[in-house]
C-alpha cells in the first residue's frame, strides 16, 4: 500500500543541505512533506519550497518524530549525536558525513555500483567521499568486466569541497592577488597547524590532515572506501588528493590495471552505456570532461581513456563531477528514490 513520504533534510541551509533540496526538487522525489533542519543558529531562516515558505527549525530529538526519511549534511558530530534518534523514531537515515562510513555494520553505497547494500541496512546507510562516489561509478563497468588490480589516482578537488569559507576565501584572495595586494589566508588546508596558504592561482597537495603514514585523512578515504564498496580489499588504491582553485567539480586523472586484457574501443563502449556516466571523449574535436561544464549536472563525466603505453593492462582516464551533486546531494536522494520504490511509495 502506497503511503506518504515525510523527508527531512539536517543542514539544510549549508550548500549540501541546499542542494539536497534542489535534487529532491529537479527529480521530482514524492515527498508529502519537507522538514529543515539546522542548528540553532541557523534556526529561523525561511525557504521557500514549491512556492512554500519553510521556516528552518532547530534539529533535537524530536524533530523527527513522523520522518520517514532524514537526510544529514551537518558534520560528523551532528550525525553521530542525531542520527540514532532519528532512527530510534522510525526514519531510515542517509548521512553524507564521514561519521558511519567505515562502521562494519552501515552499508556504504554508491546507488550504480551496490544498490542492494541499501537494504542491508539497520536505520543508517552512509554516503561516500565525494571524491571515491565519482572514481567508483566511472571504475565500476570496468572492474565488473576485466577486473581492477590497480588504481593509481590523483584528484583536482574544488574548493566548494571545504565549504562556502573555502569559496568566499578563493574569491577574495585571487581579488587581492589580481590587485597586487599579498592575499590573507586563513582557511585551508584544514589542518591541525595553525598555517594556510592561499588557493587561487595556487594548488595544493593537501586535502584533511596527514597520516602517521605521509598519506592524507582523505586520500585514506578513498582507500578505505573504494574497498569497502567493491567488497575487495585487495585492489590496490594509491591516491593523491590536491585542491585547486576552481569553484565547483572535482577532477581526477585515474589509472588503472586490470586483470584481463581489453580493447579501449571496448572500454569506451563500455562507459557510454553505463549508468550514471557520460562519455565526453573525442580528442579530434578537443571534447574531454571539464569543471565547469560539469556544475550543476547529475552525471559523471568520462574522457581521455587511453591504453598505457608500457603496460599491456594498463588503462588511463579522466574523470569529473560536480562534488555538491553526485559527489553529495545527488547519491543521497538517489539512494531515498531506491528506498521508496522498494517500499512501494513510487
Amino acid at each position: 500500500m502506497k503511503r506518504d513520504v515525510h523527508v527531512a533534510v539536517v543542514g539544510a541551509t549549508g550548500a549540501v543541505g541546499q542542494a539536497m533540496i534542489d535534487t529532491l526538487l529537479r527529480r521530482e522525489f514524492p515527498f508529502a512533506s519537507l522538514r529543515l533542519l539546522a542548528s540553532a543558529r541557523s534556526a529561523g531562516t525561511v525557504v521557500e519550497v514549491r512556492g512554500q515558505q519553510i521556516t528552518v527549525e532547530e534539529a533535537t530529538p524530536d524533530s523527527f518524530e513522523g520522518v520517514d526519511i532524514a537526510l544529514f549534511s551537518a558534520g560528523g558530530d551532528v550525525s553521530l549525536r542525531l542520527a540514532p534518534e532519528a532512527v530510534i523514531r522510525g526514519a531510515l537515515v542517509i548521512d553524507n558525513t564521514s561519521a558511519y562510513r567505515m562502521d562494519p555494520m552501515v552499508p556504504l553505497v554508491v546507488p550504480e555500483v551496490n544498490a542492494s547494500d541499501i537494504f542491508k541496512n539497520r536505520g543508517i546507510i552512509a554516503n561516500p567521499n565525494c571524491s571515491t562516489i565519482q572514481m567508483m561509478v566511472a571504475l565500476n563497468p570496468i572492474h565488473h568486466v576485466y577486473g581492477i588490480r590497480r588504481i593509481v589516482v590523483s584528484t583536482y578537488q574544488a574548493a566548494s569541497g571545504a565549504g562556502q569559507r573555502a569559496i568566499d576565501e578563493l574569491k577574495q584572495t585571487a581579488t587581492a592577488i589580481l590587485a597586487g595586494e599579498d592575499p590573507v589566508a586563513q582557511v585551508l588546508p584544514v589542518s591541525k597547524l595553525e598555517r594556510h596558504y592561499p588557493l587561487a592561482f595556487n594548488v595544493l597537495p593537501q586535502i584533511d590532515v596527514f597520516e602517521e603514514n605521509g598519506y592524507t585523512k582523505e586520500e585514506m578515504k578513498m582507500v578505505n572506501e573504494t574497498h569497502k564498496i567493491l567488497g575487495d580489499s585487495k585492489i590496490q588504491v594509491t591516491p593523491t588528493a590536491a585542491r585547486v582553485p576552481v569553484m565547483y567539480g572535482h577532477s581526477e586523472a585515474i589509472y588503472v590495471e586490470t586483470e584481463r586484457s581489453f580493447a579501449v574501443s571496448d572500454v569506451k563502449k563500455l562507459l557510454a552505456s553505463s549508468p550514471g556516466v557520460v562519455l565526453e571523449d573525442d580528442p579530434a574535436h578537443q571534447l574531454y570532461p571539464q569543471p565547469l561544464r560539469a556544475t550543476g549536472e547529475f552525471p559523471v563525466f568520462v574522457g581521455r581513456v587511453r591504453k598505457d603505453l608500457f603496460v599491456d593492462n594498463g588503462l588511463s582516464l579522466w574523470v569529473v563531477a560536480d562534488n555538491i551533486l553526485k559527489g553529495a546531494a545527488l547519491n543521497a536522494v538517489q539512494i531515498a528514490e531506491i528506498w521508496v520504490r522498494q517500499e512501494g511509495n513510487w
